[in-house]
Order: structure tokens, then sequence, then C-alpha cells
């Protein structure tokens, strides 16, 4: 490696360092334990995620998005073959590459489940074979053009533009944002995400989401809420699947007389 590419991957890692850090504001408002997320969730199941970090915003500005992570459920198809628990996730991480984490890493963040329907076992486990075989694959941090366009949480770019962003620069789709090497995984078995193609409004123009729609067939332009937007994955609430019975919520009923007074004070 010449002196100029060592430079250029040392300041790659300094922006990693910086658009990785966390934002001190980020609030969590799930209400979803880890035993029941691992109770609910399915192989192949995608887990969108708001993120905490730098990077997030930026992505979230981009996307006109709350999500701004994607990791894929794998169960424990890693248990034999590493040191892996058996509620494992693979996720593509800015710092780390493609790597696999366990559940309980996103446990006090906002998330959702979105289930590919239908989705036949021997697809699913082609699915989950394409991303465990992508597991170490690394980001290049000598692509700056790639992570340079982040440090900017809103850039003044016109709607169009901004999902384009998310691909410029990046020569392997696997090492831009998370949710392309998901996309691949699905596209592999055919598995669509969103459709190609939406109706005209009834006065026959077209809104910007359907345009949008239409320019991200590839899978290196497919971000993390395109997966609660398809219309063929179905969105999964843990405590409606693990039996919810409002009956039994107990109430503070002393915090919400302290609220009722703060609102007449306001």
């Amino acid at each position: 490696m010449s002196i100029i590419d060592k430079a250029v991957s040392h300041l790659g890692s300094l922006l990693v360092k910086h658009l990785s850090r966390p934002l001190g504001y980020y609030r969590s408002f799930s209400i979803c334990d880890v035993a029941t997320l691992e109770k609910v969730l399915q192989p192949a199941d995608v887990l969108l995620v708001e993120g905490n970090q730098r990077i997030s915003t930026a992505i979230k500005y981009m996307t006109q998005s709350t999500w701004s992570h994607a990791a894929i459920y794998i169960g424990d198809a890693l248990a034999e073959k590493q040191d892996a628990g058996k509620a494992m996730l693979i996720e593509a991480d800015l710092k780390s590459g493609v790597i696999a984490v366990p559940v309980s890493k996103y446990e006090s963040f906002n998330i959702r489940i979105c289930r590919p329907v239908n989705l036949t076992r021997s697809d699913r486990d082609e699915v989950i074979a394409f991303v465990i075989s992508r597991l170490g694959y690394q980001y290049d941090l000598k692509n700056i053009t790639d992570l340079a366009r982040y440090l900017i949480s809103t850039p003044p770019v016109p709607q169009a533009w901004r999902r384009r962003m998310l691909a410029l620069g990046s020569g392997d789709p696997t090492r831009a944002i998370c949710s392309t090497l998901i996309a691949q995984a699905f596209q592999e078995v055919r598995y669509p995400i969103l459709p190609h193609v939406l109706p005209a409004n009834a006065d026959g123009n077209r809104d910007f989401s359907a345009k949008e729609i239409m320019h991200i067939r590839h899978h290196s332009l497919y971000a993390p809420r395109d997966f609660d937007l398809s219309p063929y994955f179905q969105v999964i609430k843990p405590t409606l699947e693990s039996g919810f019975n409002y009956k039994e919520i107990v109430w503070d009923n002393t915090t919400k007389v302290l609220v009722g007074i703060s609102e007449l004070a306001g």
C-alpha cells in the first residue's frame, strides 16, 4: 500500500469513528423485551432500527424515514459453524463490515419487524445462506466520497436526489448501507420488495413517492424504509403476537393526574 493509500485509509478511519459516534439525545419508545423479540422473530425477518449514530440522522433525512438501519434475522444458522448464539442477526456495519450480532444488541432501540409473506422454506434458506456468505465483507475506507456525504446531516440537495446520494461512489453495494445487502439477498430468490410501477393518481399525476419507487429497482438503491413500505412484507408487532389484553394494563393514575395539571398550567 502506498503512502497516499495509507493516508486516505487513515482519514477514512477517522470519518468512520466520527460518523459512528452515538447521539446524546436519542430516546427509545420501544416496550418490547428481548425475550419476547426472540420468541416472535422468524428466520429471514428484517429488523428495522432507528439508529442513534451521527450517520443515522443523515440516512433518515435522505430517505425521509424513521428507519436508518436494517438487519436480517438468521436464528441459529451459525450455532454449529461459529461460536454464536441461537438468536442472531446479520448486518452491514460501517465500522465492522458484515457481521453477526445478537438480537439483544437492539434491546434499547426503536425497532420494527418486517416479515416476507409466503416465502418458501427453500428460498428462506437461500436468503440466509447468501447473507452468511457475505460475513467478513469490509467497507473500503479509501472511498472517502462515500463517507464524506454523511458529514452533513441535512445536505442541501433536492428531495429527488437524496436517495441517489446513498449509492454515490460505492463499488460494492454491500459496503454502502445495510439494506442493500438484504435487498440483494431477496432478489437472489426473486422475492419482491417494492412494486416496479405504481398506478397514477385520479388526476393523472404521479406523486414524488411513486416516482421514487420506480427508481429503486436495483438492490444498491434500497433503503431501510423500503421494507416497511413494501406490500410484500408484513409488519409484525411483538406485543400483539405474544398475546395482548389491554384489560391487564396497570395504569399510573398519579402520573395521569400530574400530566393533566401540567397541561392546564401550560
